[in-house]
């Protein structure tokens, strides 16, 4: 079938955090239902991206301390974000990535082995969107690194296709509520969790996700919960 007609925006550098949010806002105005952000390692490493105004404004501001530059870049860059988490349209993100290495050793050699993919924008970003694929230069095959949805859960690396956008499509518009869902998922992991340090991982990421909705509270009480029972246990030990 034929592939679906699309507008295109081109934005220019510098590429700060309220470019992309005023790219956002038009969009939503103009009406459109679907928004691709092509991509979104623009924000942060590109051309007058976060990496380089906390450069800018060390030097201009704080005599090269870049310590108290994220103070004011950090905020600019959560506001990018929620812009994509708060916005009515459904909004496809891409970043570029790249192979993370580490040196091990094997058999008293040492070599260099492959970690996996890093995304090329800030640490923990993969955690504000619903599902992460990640996609093999050489083969343009997908996996999921994360994924609310469970539609990719058998974990086989797919060519993304037509199908592919209509089975999210779906999921996004069965009435299954994304945060209730991401709840459940939360309050399910809280209970099996092992120690206070997974714990505490888990819920850092339902707090992100459940940002400014009224779950934030009840998993907050769910952490309660489950780390008075590990303060109990260390107590009784």
């Amino acid at each position: 079938s034929d592939v679906a007609d699309f507008d295109v925006l081109e934005l220019e550098p510098p590429f700060a955090p309220e470019r992309f949010i005023e790219a956002i806002i038009a969009a939503e105005q103009a009406g459109y239902d679907t928004l691709v952000l092509d991509s979104i390692t623009h924000e942060w490493s590109g051309v007058g991206g976060c990496l380089e105004l906390v450069d800018t404004i060390a030097k201009a501001k704080f005599r090269g301390n870049s310590w108290s530059a994220w103070s004011e870049i950090n905020p600019r860059h959560r506001l990018f974000l929620d812009a994509i988490l708060r916005s009515p349209m459904h909004i496809i993100a891409t970043m570029r990535s790249k192979t993370e290495t580490a040196q091990v050793e094997e058999n008293g050699r040492k070599k260099v082995a492959k970690l996996g993919m890093k995304s090329e924008q800030r640490d923990g970003v993969e955690y504000e969107f619903t599902t992460v694929l990640d996609i093999g230069h050489e083969t343009h095959h997908a996996i999921a690194s994360k994924d609310r949805t469970k539609l990719f859960s058998n974990a086989d690396p797919v060519v993304l296709g037509e199908e592919t956008g209509k089975q999210l499509l779906n999921w996004l518009e069965s009435g299954a509520n994304p945060l209730e869902e991401s709840l459940k998922v939360f309050t399910e992991a809280a209970h099996t969790a092992a120690d206070m340090e997974s714990l505490k991982a888990l819920f850092e990421e339902a707090w992100r996700t459940l940002r400014g909705s009224e779950y934030q509270a009840k998993a907050k009480e769910i952490y309660d919960l489950r780390k008075s029972d590990f303060d109990n246990k260390s107590e009784a030990a």
